[in-house]
């Protein structure tokens, strides 16, 4: 556990399991600060919600687990981590908690600390149009408030009696705010070829997915960057060392490159982009990619049993259609992804195809409002603080 400040009686705990959510988490804290700067932010973030005023009870890099296998793996530590912060809760007489997504730990620990009589709000859904009625029932049964990012999230709980606003995306908010770098000075700060085009790698942003999936992606890309004279840039996400890297690419040629992701999205001529919210944010830059994911045996096997998409990326779940091709467990091979994205990189009507194709996301993900989705959801929340 980190050294926290003292909490007041205005306090409301978070909890962001990983890299995105630390991300959103920050915007969150940031417009919760703006509304009342006497507020006491703790909770599970990282180094964003913390420069935002947050006190971290716990850091999300000693979070970085993921699926069914891991999460046994891990339970030990898991129970700790949530009788700590049940001890927190009633100890500083917290009465709101805000889940950000990361559902496999969050909505266990909400059973836990509904007995609490926290107020409970969920902030950016579990994918529950992915995993089946099963979790709607237990979000109505727990959560006091469901502040979602897409209009179809709040239809489908809406026909099932769950207390839900719309706030918009975030990714709206972050892209405003954003500083591009331009193409040359892109090139200049990272010692890039400037006769050569990017070929982005986004492997993820825990260790074990990086060791999973990374070999593989490198094999494909090498070739893919001779073939078509283009250059490997890889982006490490600020959860993990990038030192991890290294290991995989000792002969091959590389650029690492930590944090700058949308500058690169921006300017890359082709992905190769582990699922998730990655996924999203490069279709918003009309970026061509495969999408690739791995795990171990177990956690895909029970994963496919209860998932209910036929589409694992989320570009093509918004999309409603298989615009990027996806490569998953055996057929996430070097060959495969080679094939494809050669295939697409030699072929300028596919190519621009694909680009045009990709620019619904930014129409159903960018919606210009009034006011920004953290700020939207601060309010929801504060709102719900000062309800007797």
């Amino acid at each position: 556990m980190e050294e926290l400040h003292k909490v007041n009686h205005k306090s409301v705990m978070i909890i962001a399991g990983e890299a995105s959510g630390d991300l959103h988490g920050s915007f969150l804290v940031r417009a919760l600060k703006k509304l009342d700067n006497e507020i006491e932010i703790c909770g599970i973030g990282g180094d964003k919600m913390k420069a935002q005023g947050m006190d971290l009870i716990y850091h999300i890099n000693k979070m970085a687990f993921l699926g069914f296998a891991e999460v046994l793996k891990h339970l030990p530590f898991i129970r700790r981590v949530q009788k700590d912060l049940l001890d927190f809760v009633r100890e500083n007489k917290i009465k709101t908690v805000v889940l950000i997504d990361y559902p496999g730990f969050n909505l266990d620990f909400a059973e836990k600390v509904k007995a609490c009589g926290v107020k409970l709000i969920y902030f950016i859904s579990p994918q529950i149009w992915a995993w089946g009625a099963g979790r709607i029932k237990k979000i109505k049964k727990l959560i006091d408030k469901m502040l979602v990012v897409f209009p179809f999230e709040e239809e489908l709980y809406k026909k099932h009696g769950v207390n839900v606003e719309f706030v918009g995306h975030p990714l709206e908010e972050r892209l405003n705010e954003y500083k591009f770098l331009d193409k040359e000075q892109l090139i200049e700060k990272f010692n890039l070829d400037p006769n050569k085009e990017i070929l982005l790698l986004m492997p993820g942003s825990r260790t074990h997915e990086v060791e999973q999936i990374f070999p593989e992606i490198l094999n494909a890309a090498v070739k893919i960057a001779r073939e078509f004279n283009m250059q490997i840039v890889v982006v490490c996400s600020d959860t993990i060392d990038e030192e991890i890297f290294a290991r995989f690419s000792d002969n091959f040629e590389i650029k690492v490159v930590k944090g700058f992701a949308y500058d690169l999205m921006k300017y890359a001529k082709f992905g190769i982009i582990k699922s998730g919210t990655s996924t999203l944010e490069a279709g918003i830059f009309r970026l061509p990619m495969v999408i690739v994911y791995k795990t171990n045996y177990l956690t895909y096997f029970i994963g496919r049993q209860l998932v209910k998409v036929k589409n694992i990326g989320l570009v093509n779940i918004i999309a409603g259609e298989k615009i990027i091709p996806e490569f998953v467990q055996s057929s996430m091979n070097a060959e495969s992804i080679y094939n494809e994205s050669a295939k697409i990189l030699s072929s300028s009507t596919l190519y621009n195809t694909i680009k045009e194709k990709l620019g619904i996301i930014r129409e159903r993900i960018l919606r210009p409002a009034e006011e920004g989705a953290s700020e939207k959801a601060a309010r929801s929340i504060y709102a719900l603080m000062n309800e007797s």
